[in-house]
């Protein structure tokens, strides 16, 4: 079973990217061919230490939220408001692998804790930087290119 980019985008990305005042077809772009570009080679969505569509680790996860989000108590109830109420507090890095919002929420602080909020107009290469710095620091830009070229238009259509 899978998801079309178009469906990743309009139940999972736009919506989040709303919810974190974010949304703009640069950030949309990023989100949708690092999930791609992720999709193309793991396996599962707990593929060793890299958890869900945007591969984050259980540490990277825990970084995230010690070191930018509670600093932030905003934003950290807009990501939190994203999780499930019980199986957070159980197990926060489950909810990487089975809620697509928060997962994508947390692949998008990745990259502005570690880049800050990217330009709305962001050319593809500035880009497809901001994912192998932020979200696959060990990712082959000419993955993100041809990931680009193939989904880039399913992400501006409605």
């Amino acid at each position: 079973m899978g998801i079309s980019a178009s469906e990743l985008c309009q139940h999972v990305i736009r919506p989040t990217l709303q919810q974190l005042d974010a949304l703009n077809p640069a950030s949309e772009t990023l989100l949708l061919v690092a999930a791609q570009c992720r999709g193309s080679h793991a396996g599962s969505l707990a593929d060793g230490q890299q958890l869900g569509p945007w591969g984050c680790s259980r540490e990277q996860h825990r970084q995230l939220w010690d070191d930018f989000l509670a600093r932030d108590a905003d934003l950290a109830s807009r990501v939190r408001g994203l999780a499930s109420q019980h199986a957070f507090l159980a197990d926060p890095e489950l909810e990487l692998c089975v809620n697509l919002r928060y997962a994508c929420a947390i692949a998008w602080m990745s990259v502005i804790a570690q880049a800050g909020v990217p330009p709305a107009n962001a050319d593809l290469p500035s880009l497809a930087r901001l994912w192998r710095q932020c979200l696959a620091p060990r990712g082959r830009l000419r993955s993100f290119y041809l990931h680009a070229s193939r989904l880039a238009p399913q992400a501006t259509a409605a």
